[in-house]
């Protein structure tokens, strides 16, 4: 022998064992083969075992979603793209998102994610009914984008406004949009956490409302509700490795919303309120380490901003040759910032004109600086 199985002996065998199992019991078939079943002659349907009344916290979550329903659109964008060969130019599926109806007026707000990079946008209503939208103006720094299309009648109502400002952890929410394009979904969570902040490729989103609402692709722009149906924040991004739900999820809180989207439909554009300082997150982040101060460091205050006529200082260089720290910014309005990216969510709670309350280190002293924000570049 060689080590392999070669007797014809034990292949007759095999083959014996396997036309025994097909014959004894062979494949389940209907019939009477394993004989007449004595209650054939009875088999109807079962009967139907009374519920009773749904709970109350479930008619309450169908109410909800049924109130709100007609709010929320469906959005799906398009892209110009150009054939290589041919200059063709080609209209192109690019993605799919939420939103909701802002007011009377037609406007639909959205993620800025959403509408990123299309060339034309069809928002489509509960009834079933299609529009193309026109962009009426975005804040990417906020991930906020205004649609408007032109309803002539039986217009979706608005959603109720809401406030996040006194939203509490653990309180009851609800996600309504269209994850994966599976259209008018419903979901249901709590919030998890508050004043999150999130780094995007423009910087980052502050003032995030974290919830284990289950949030997935498609979700993006759809509103984030209270119990009451109340807007209380934009569904924004998930973190999850897989790229679906992973019960972390993000909203733009409503306050953020309900001060910048005014200002789109106004404007086309938001103003941050600034101080008209330069600062540099990375070199910022080395200057930390560097004096041990957790702050923002005031590396120059421009000629005549705001900052200047404040008195802020910005940093200097010594006669031979060393950095001089100048002022460094450890909180607005009691608030502490320890980045660049909190100071600017900080200030903006604010709006141009308002009058801040800054606390700086100024040589090795904490002090308090007031400085009347200006408009922002």
């Amino acid at each position: 022998m060689n080590g392999r199985t070669s007797s014809p002996l034990l292949w007759l065998a095999i083959l014996g064992a396997v036309l025994y199992a097909l014959w004894r019991w062979g494949p389940l078939q209907p019939g009477p083969a394993a004989g007449p079943d004595p209650a054939s002659s009875s088999a109807a349907p079962r009967l139907v075992t009374p519920r009773g009344d749904l709970a109350a916290d479930e008619q309450a979550t169908i109410e909800l979603f049924e109130r709100s329903r007609d709010s929320v659109v469906f959005i799906s964008t398009r892209q110009q793209v150009q054939d290589f060969w041919t200059r063709n130019v080609f209209s192109v599926p690019r993605g799919t998102g939420s939103g909701f109806i802002w007011d009377e007026h037609g406007h639909v707000v959205t993620n800025f994610h959403v509408i990123e990079g299309a060339s034309e946008a069809i928002v489509r209503l509960a009834d079933g009914r299609d529009y193309r939208a026109a962009l009426v103006g975005a804040s990417p720094a906020h991930d906020i984008a205004v649609l408007r299309i032109g309803v002539g009648f039986k217009r979706p109502p608005p959603v109720p406004i809401g406030e996040s400002a006194n939203l509490r952890v653990g309180q009851k929410v609800f996600a309504i949009g269209n994850p994966f394009g599976l259209d008018w979904t419903l979901t249901t969570g709590i919030i998890s956490a508050l004043d999150r902040s999130l780094p995007t490729e423009r910087g980052s989103v502050d003032h995030l409302i974290q919830t284990d609402a289950a949030i997935n692709p498609g979700n993006s722009g759809g509103p984030l509700l209270d119990s009451s149906g109340r807007l209380i924040g934009i569904n924004t991004a998930i973190y999850s490795p897989s790229g679906a739900s992973a019960g972390i999820g993000f909203a733009v809180p409503v306050d953020t919303v309900n001060r910048v989207v005014p200002q789109l439909i106004r404007t086309g554009r938001y103003i941050r309120p600034a101080l008209g300082i330069e600062v540099d997150e990375a070199l910022n982040q080395r200057l930390q380490s560097i004096y041990g101060v957790e702050g923002v460091f005031v590396l120059r205050a421009a000629p005549g901003s705001a900052a200047e006529k404040a008195g802020l200082r910005g940093a200097s260089m010594s006669r031979d040759g060393s950095f001089v720290p100048g002022d460094v910014i450890v909180a607005v309005e009691g608030r502490r910032v320890d980045s660049v990216g909190r100071l600017l969510g900080r200030l903006d709670d604010f709006k141009v004109g308002d009058t801040v309350k800054l606390a700086v280190v100024r040589d090795g002293q904490e002090r308090e600086v007031a400085v009347t924000l200006q408009p922002g570049a």
